[in-house]
Order: C-alpha cells, then structure tokens, then sequence
C-alpha cells in the first residue's frame, strides 16, 4: 500500500490524492509539511510535498509521482495511451504548472493570507497570467476534458492550479481570468461535482484551521 505524504491543503498533494483515488488504488495518509529537519529532508530532500511511499523508498515531485503511478499499470490510466496524445496531455499538465500555477503562488500571500506582495511581483504575475490562460485556451481541447474525452493528468493540475490563479486574478486585480473560456469554466463545474473531489474538498476544509494556525505561528 501506498503512503502519501503531505498535507490536505496543499494542492500538489491534492493532485496526487486525486490520482489515487481515481486509480482506485489503496493509500495511508500521513500529514507532513514542509520543514528543513532531518527527518523531512529524509525523506524530501528539499523538504517539499507531496511525498509518495511506495515499496523501495520515496518518491518526491508532483508530476514524477504521477508518471510512477502510470507506470506501475494500476488502476484506471490518467493519460493516453497514444504517444502523441500522451505528450500533448503531458505538454498541457506542464504548461498549466509554469504559466499559471507558479505565477499565480508568487501572489497567493496577499490574495489568501493578509500578506502584502511588492507591485512589481504583482504586475509581472498579472503579465504572465494573462499569457498563460491565452496559451491554455489555445492549446485545452476542452472535450470536454482538458486534454480531450477522458480524464488526465492535465485535469488534475487544472483542478488544483486554475481556480487558485482565478482567485488571485479577481482579487488582486479585479480580472476573470476565464472570461473568454467557458469552456473551462463548465468543466470545473463538472469536476467539482466528482465524489472524488468533493471528498478531497472536504478534507482541505476540515484542515484549513490548523494549517492557519501553523501559518499565525510562524509570523
């Protein structure tokens, strides 16, 4: 069995509990957050998550840990088995993370924690936002899944990315980042409406206070 390591407010955890669970395969849950100790760095050696346990050891960083588990053969595949549609969906999973997720994050202290982030980080994340929804509404298929008619990894990272970006989009900058892309938009819809999801969404909330708590504790 499977253990993951991490924590339920995080979203790379999120993707790979996603992964998981839509494999349908059997994992323990172990709560891990990011630290320079010896012990996390035993097992992270950035101190990073998410962390997959599997039988020879550990295995970090989100999208290595989701090409694990393709190649394992377990479960339901998240990515075709084409090589050229593979690549694409792989090529969107990848673009969504450089040109949407790690932009946005450069903000997220001042849209979900009271932070203040200097004006020019904020005018380059705005900048490179609106670059990176307009390569994803180019480059999605939309059909009605990211990457086409089935549910892949660039699923999993436009779940847990996209919606965070839209939120610093339209609080930091008054700006609906999925304005021309409905879409997007329907398919978040119907991927929130997942069993899956609504359960990994319940886990977030249900830890939200003692991640707060942690984060109060290190001002």
């Amino acid at each position: 069995m499977f253990k993951l390591y991490g924590f339920a407010v995080s979203n790379y955890y999120n993707m790979v509990k996603l992964a998981l669970l839509e494999k349908g395969l059997r994992f323990e849950e172990v709560t891990f957050y990011p630290t320079q100790t010896p012990e996390a760095l035993a097992i992270s050696p950035r101190g990073k998550v998410p962390v997959l346990g599997a039988g020879p050891g550990y295995i970090n960083e989100t999208s290595v840990i989701l090409e694990y588990l393709e190649q394992t053969g377990q479960g339901a595949p998240l990515l075709p088995a084409d090589p050229f549609e593979r690549a694409q969906a792989l090529a969107l999973a990848k673009e969504i993370e450089l040109y949407i997720e790690l932009p946005g994050r450069a903000c997220y202290g001042e849209a979900f924690f009271g932070a203040t982030v200097p004006e020019a980080i904020k005018e380059k994340t705005k900048a490179e936002l609106l670059l990176g929804f307009a390569a994803l509404g180019r480059h999605g298929k939309f059909a009605p899944y990211v990457a086409g008619d089935s549910l892949s990894v660039a699923d999993l990272y436009f779940l847990y990315s996209v919606p965070l970006a839209c939120a610093v989009g339209q609080k930091l900058f008054g700006v609906d980042l999925l304005a021309q892309m409905p879409k997007a938009k329907a398919l978040l819809e119907q991927l929130e409406a997942n069993p899956h999801v609504q359960k990994i969404a319940a886990d977030k909330e249900a830890a939200m206070p003692a991640f707060l708590a942690m984060i109060a504790a290190k001002k």
